[in-house]
C-alpha cells in the first residue's frame, strides 16, 4: 500500500517555485495570493534566504509547493491509501485528504506561521538533532538539565530533536554526547518548536481552528501527537492545537504504518528529508520523492 507524506518547515529551498510556474497546478497558487492578500509567486521563486526562512513564510511557502504537487500527482491518477505529515505537513496531509478545504488550510497555515513567529521573538529557543543516540537517552539528556529542554521531534532511529532555552539546549547537547551521542548540532531555527514554550502560539492557533470545518478525511491520516490514524473529523481540532506544544512522533508513526501494512512511502513537496527518515527506519520500504514536474 502506498502512503504520501508531506514535510515540515525546514524542507523549502530558495526558488522551488520556478520550475512549477508554468504547470496547470501553479493556479493553487494564484488562489492562495488573493486569500492571503500576499505576492505568493515572488516568495516562492524570488525570495532570499533570509526571507524564505521567516517561520511566517517558510510554512506557507512549504504548504503550497506541497499542495501544488500534490495536485500534479492528482492529475497522473496516482492515490494513496494513507497520508501523514512532519508538523506543518500534517495540514497538507489533511488537505490532501479532503479533511480541510484549500481556502480553510491557507488561512489555517498562514495564521500559525503568524502565531509561531511571534511567540518565539517573545520567548528565546532553539533546536538542536541529537544524532545516534537512542530515543529514551536523549529524554534522559534533557531530564538532567535544570534548564527549559525537551525532545520536540523523534524522527527516526538515531536520530532525536531537542528544543528549549538556548541555555537548556546547550547543556543538553553535552550530556547527551556524553552519554554516547554521536553529534549535536544545533539547527538554524527561531524559536523552540513543539515544546511548552509554544504555549501563547497554541492559544492563538485554537481561535482559528475553532473556525474550521473539518470533514472526515477520505483516508486515514496519521496525528503526530499519537503516531495513530484517524478518520473521525472531531479528532483534529485538539490534535492540531496540541500538536504545537507536542513532540512530533515521527519514527512512531512510520512504524504504526508499517504495521498497518504500507510499503510505499512517497514524499510529496520539496526536499527529500523524509524520504532519507522511511528508509532508515522501514527496512526494506519502497521511497520515492516527487518534488519536480519531471
Amino acid at each position: 500500500m502506498i502512503v504520501f507524506t508531506y514535510p515540515g518547515q525546514g524542507s523549502q529551498k530558495m526558488g522551488m517555485g520556478k520550475e512549477w510556474v508554468d504547470h496547470p497546478s501553479w493556479e493553487l497558487v494564484i488562489e492562495a495570493a488573493e486569500l492571503t492578500g500576499r505576492d505568493l509567486n515572488s516568495l516562492l521563486i524570488k525570495a532570499d534566504y533570509a526571507e524564505l526562512t521567516q517561520t511566517r513564510n517558510a510554512q506557507l511557502a512549504t504548504f503550497l509547493i506541497s499542495m501544488v504537487i500534490f495536485d500534479a500527482v492528482q492529475r497522473t491518477g496516482i492515490d494513496a491509501a494513507a497520508h501523514a505529515g512532519h508538523s506543518l505537513g500534517e495540514y497538507s496531509a489533511l488537505t490532501a485528504s479532503g479533511s480541510l478545504d484549500f481556502e480553510d488550510a491557507v488561512k489555517l497555515v498562514a495564521e500559525r506561521g503568524e502565531a509561531m513567529q511571534v511567540c518565539a521573538e517573545i520567548q528565546d529557543g532553539t533546536m538542536a538533532a541529537i544524532l545516534g543516540l537512542d530515543d529514551d537517552l536523549a529524554e534522559s539528556a534533557c531530564h538532567r538539565v535544570d534548564d527549559d529542554v525537551w525532545v520536540a521531534n523523534f524522527n527516526a532511529p538515531g536520530q532525536v530533536v531537542i528544543a528549549g532555552s538556548p541555555s537548556g539546549v546547550e547543556a543538553a547537547s553535552v550530556i547527551a554526547k556524553e552519554i554516547g551521542a554521536k553529534r549535536a548540532m544545533r539547527l538554524p531555527v527561531s524559536g523552540a518548536f513543539h515544546t511548552p514554550f509554544m504555549e501563547p502560539a497554541k492559544d492563538r492557533l485554537r481561535k482559528a481552528i475553532d473556525n474550521v470545518d473539518f470533514r472526515s478525511p477520505d483516508r486515514p491520516v496519521y496525528a503526530n501527537v499519537d503516531a495513530l490514524g484517524h478518520e473521525a473529523a472531531d479528532d483534529w481540532p485538539a490534535l492540531l492545537s496540541s500538536q504545537l506544544t507536542s513532540p512530533v512522533r515521527w519514527r512512531q508513526t512510520l512504524h504504526q504504518l508499517e504495521g498497518a501494512g504500507f510499503t510505499t512511502f512517497i514524499e510529496i513537496g520539496p526536499g527529500a528529508v523524509l524520504t532519507g527518515m522511511a528508509k532508515r527506519t522501514v527496512k526494506g520500504a519502497t521511497v520515492l520523492t516527487v518534488n519536480s514536474p519531471n
